[in-house]
Parts: structure tokens; C-alpha cells; sequence
């Protein structure tokens, strides 16, 4: 039996951190849904397409193949057969992710590639709508949550860690806006799913969470 897990919450969760350990821990393969609209915004950005113009992006994805290859479990992600991974991780490409990700034509382009992958796969799957939208039938959904403040913090850390020079209120700031836009989209808006178990990290350290999120996956799993 396929068995697919589904990780949803905010920005700066530590969704990707989180379900990429435990994914590795489990023998899952680890999809990051985030960051296949973080491809398509990063392309419109180039374009110099605005992000939120929903016409002009709508009308860019027929010239946009977003891919994820899998090496040893791990995911890179190809924008039109180039390596994007880490181009994709920029303070601008987030913000173009959550206005693309608000775009009906968007969802639907990538909806079957993230559904095609879990048919397949034993896999965990995070972002904003996994358990609610792309896979409501996942046997396992958890939503991951954590203060603004301490989101941002962890956000701002990797920056930081990564010779980004930022300031933290602009990353609190970006947060507390895509929070905002996530949770009042029209189109699947940020919710937890009603048959998920909420998960708050705000008082757990980082190999806790991964243990704690383990754990609900197994206990569901067994």
C-alpha cells in the first residue's frame, strides 16, 4: 500500500526541514511542493512579469516546465531543465510564490504533477493546501505551526546562514503579508485539513519537531 503524508502550516514552519528528516528517517521520498511555485514565480520574476498579475502569468505557463528529480530521496528542482534549488530560496522568490500560488491556472498546472508523484510514491508532501486540496485522501496529515516571531527568526537565521544580508522586521514583516495572503486566498486558502493533528514547534527544538512528527506518522502509520 502507498502511503502518503501530508504536511501543511505557514511560512517559516519548518515544514521542509521537518518533513525532509522525517521523509529520510521513514525511507519516504520528500516532495516540496513550495518550491515548484517558488519555480514559477522565480520564472515571471525573470520575465519581468509582475507575480500577481494573474493574466500575464496565466499566459506565461505554456512557455514554464517545472520538474522535481529524485537522487537518493533528495529533491532538486528543475525550471525548464535548469537546477533552480537554490535560486528559488531568495526573499523575492517567496513573495512571488505566494502571489502565483493565489492564481487558479497555476494550481491547476501543477496539480497533477504533485498527485502523479504521491500515486506512486510512499511519500510526504508539504506546503499550504496538501491535506486540504492535492491529497485530502492522505492517510496522515499534520499542520505545522509556530509563532510569527519565532517563524521569522528561523527564517531570518537561514538567511543570515546562507550570506543573505537582511534585516529581521523585513523578514517578520514579509511573513506576517504572506501569512495574510496564504490564509485569505480564495483558492485553497491555509487551513488545517478537519482530520489533521496540529503540530505548534514554538517550544520545541528542531530534532523534537522532526521526533514528534515521526511519531504521529508511525502511531497513524502502524
Amino acid at each position: 500500500m502507498i502511503i502518503n503524508v501530508a504536511i501543511d502550516g505557514p511560512a517559516g514552519a519548518g515544514k521542509s526541514t521537518i518533513a525532509r528528516a522525517a521523509a529520510k528517517a521513514l525511507g519516504f521520498i520528500y516532495v516540496d511542493t513550495g518550491a515548484l511555485y517558488r519555480a514559477v514565480g522565480l520564472y515571471a520574476l525573470r520575465a519581468g512579469i509582475k507575480p500577481g498579475d494573474a493574466a500575464a502569468v496565466g499566459a506565461a505557463l505554456e512557455n514554464i516546465k517545472v520538474e522535481l528529480s529524485f537522487i537518493n530521496g533528495e529533491q532538486s528542482v528543475l525550471l525548464n531543465d535548469e537546477d533552480v534549488s537554490s535560486q528559488i530560496r531568495t526573499p523575492e522568490a517567496s513573495m512571488a510564490a505566494s502571489d502565483v500560488s493565489a492564481i487558479p491556472a497555476v494550481r491547476a498546472f501543477l496539480f497533477d504533477l504533485q498527485r502523479d508523484i504521491a500515486k506512486k510514491n510512499n511519500c510526504i508532501m508539504d506546503g499550504r493546501d496538501i491535506g486540504t486540496v492535492v491529497l485530502p485522501h492522505a492517510q496522515i496529515k499534520i499542520f505545522l505551526t509556530a509563532s510569527p516571531e519565532i517563524r521569522a527568526k528561523r527564517r531570518y537565521d537561514e538567511l543570515i546562514a546562507k550570506g543573505e544580508t537582511v534585516e529581521f522586521k523585513d523578514v517578520l514583516e514579509d511573513l506576517i503579508k504572506r501569512d495574510y495572503n496564504d490564509s485569505h486566498r480564495e483558492v485553497a486558502p491555509l487551513k488545517p485539513a478537519e482530520d489533521g493533528v496540529i503540530l505548534d514547534t514554538s517550544g520545541l527544538s528542531l530534532e523534537e519537531a522532526i521526533e514528534s512528527a515521526i511519531r504521529i506518522i508511525k502511531e497513524r502509520t502502524e
